[in-house]
């Protein structure tokens, strides 16, 4: 057995999967609040990366430096991609809050298809080619190393991005307000939180950390078109649903579980099938443990 080749296979499993928890918490933290799958989340990726592309376009020709530029476009992503979400949330999901799921279910569909097709007409349906801005780290691309410097950096930005979710939810007076509405959103508003701010602050969040996965994996892969939300989003709420929907904690296993399966599969076995891998895991952690990983049956634990 090749350990040189393993490793690779195991960093960029681990690469994968970081990016598949940037857009899965953005699914199980709008599920832990308000039991809503939302379709259109990988949208808000691709909005994101394609943000991102314009904005290092203009700059480009400012002659500043490469690092400034991505920054500045991760910034700009960030914030343009939080309006999308913010509107989307208040057009499509605000007004069938107290519709029945499948309501609200259709709603998220549509406006995954119209996301894509408005990102069509506005760009073009041809990859774009993205240039990876992102910081060379001088040891690991000298070095035969089995992880480059883009690699780095998107392990380092999951792992702060982790750590800065898990500080709001747990120790902020919002996150209190997002597991209070997480457990009994009556309660909640009868103990004076505005649940409305916290749902909307909840596709906030969730629609930054999406394009900021946006930005740094069209960096690294070093191509963008209008459909790359749709398959990123569909392998982000399977790792969403291995981890257990609605646990964070949950979240980040089950995209790391996912990141490794597709990788230790195409690798060894055959890189045609790579989407398939993912779904065989699905379905077997669902036969054994239909609430996944992590999943737990109480409300009390989804966020």
């Amino acid at each position: 057995m090749d350990l040189t080749y393993f490793f690779e296979l195991l960093l960029g499993g681990l690469t994968r999967g970081s990016i598949y928890a940037l857009l899965a918490l953005g699914y199980t933290m709008v599920y832990g609040i308000i039991q809503l799958i939302n379709f259109a989340h990988g949208e808000i990726y691709m909005i994101g990366a394609f943000t991102a592309l314009i904005v290092i376009g203009v700059l480009t020709f400012t002659g500043m430096n490469g690092i400034a530029i991505i920054l500045i476009a991760i910034v700009v992503a960030m914030v343009f991609s939080t309006g999308y979400g913010f509107t989307m949330e208040k057009l499509a999901y605000k007004p069938l809050r107290r519709a029945p799921r499948l309501s609200a279910l259709i709603s998220a569909i549509g406006m995954s298809m119209f996301l894509q097709n408005y990102v069509l007409l506005a760009q073009t349906p041809d990859f774009l080619p993205f240039p990876n801005l992102l910081p060379k780290i001088a040891r690991l691309e000298q070095a035969e190393s089995l992880m480059n410097s883009s690699q780095f950096t998107i392990l380092v930005t999951t792992a702060g991005v982790m750590i800065i979710l898990t500080f709001l939810i747990k120790f902020t007076k919002i996150g209190k307000a997002m597991r209070a509405t997480s457990q009994d959103k009556t309660m909640a508003m009868l103990s004076g939180i505005n649940i409305n701010k916290v749902i909307s602050f909840t596709f906030v969040v969730g629609s930054a950390t999406a394009a900021l996965g946006g930005v740094l994996i069209s960096s690294h892969t070093g191509q963008i078109n209008y459909y790359i939300g749709f398959i990123a989003g569909i392998k982000a709420f399977v790792a969403a649903v291995l981890g257990g929907i609605g646990s964070i904690p949950g979240a980040v296993l089950g995209s790391l579980v996912l990141g490794w399966t597709e990788s230790f599969g195409t690798g060894y076995i055959s890189s045609d099938y790579e989407d398939v891998f993912a779904f065989i895991f699905l379905i077997a952690i669902l036969i054994f443990k239909p609430s996944g990983i992590l999943g737990k049956t109480s409300a009390g634990d989804k966020v």
